[in-house]
């Protein structure tokens, strides 16, 4: 299975979550099954490292921020995945603009155990206290589906 996760800009959030939810795979053994990319839905940060702020949070609670440089997702591009997982409205509808069919096309929080909001908020306009709220729900997220690929054995993929 290969799942793309998307927000704005490829240095925050979606770049957080790739990161997270690939770690989260690797601990439970899917990760030759399912394979997990980010990118950002504009182009003005392609080809850069993950802001430093998402990168220094992600270092200071044991991943590895180091290999990240953003990417932008163009039409065509879902054609190499089999989910596509958008930070927030403004992403879903953009990728929806692109012509991600709507079977491959979800909100990263539809897997999110807690109720409420959908959107993963962006902080990149905030202080260092949201890059720690956009992890928290990133990371109990990406537990949450990854629990799910692992039920489905990495092959299918999870819907709500």
């Amino acid at each position: 299975m290969r799942i793309a996760i998307v927000c704005l800009g490829n240095i925050c959030r979606s770049p957080m979550a790739d990161v997270v939810l690939n770690a989260r795979l690797e601990a439970a053994g899917l990760a030759e099954l399912v394979h997990v990319d980010s990118y950002g839905t504009g182009g003005w940060h392609v080809g850069n490292p993950m802001d430093e702020r998402a990168a220094a949070r992600l270092t200071r609670v044991g991943y590895d921020a180091t290999a990240h440089r953003a990417r932008q997702f163009s039409a065509g591009t879902d054609e190499d995945y089999d989910l596509v997982l958008a930070m927030d409205q403004q992403n879903l509808d953009d990728l929806r603009d692109l012509g991600v069919p709507p079977e491959k096309l979800e909100l990263f929080r539809d897997h999110d155990p807690q109720p409420g909001d959908r959107d993963v908020p962006d902080p990149y306009y905030g202080g260092t206290d949201g890059f720690s709220h956009v992890l928290a729900i990133i990371e109990r997220t990406a537990e949450a589906l990854t629990d799910e690929l692992a039920h489905d054995g990495g092959k299918e993929e999870t819907r709500r």
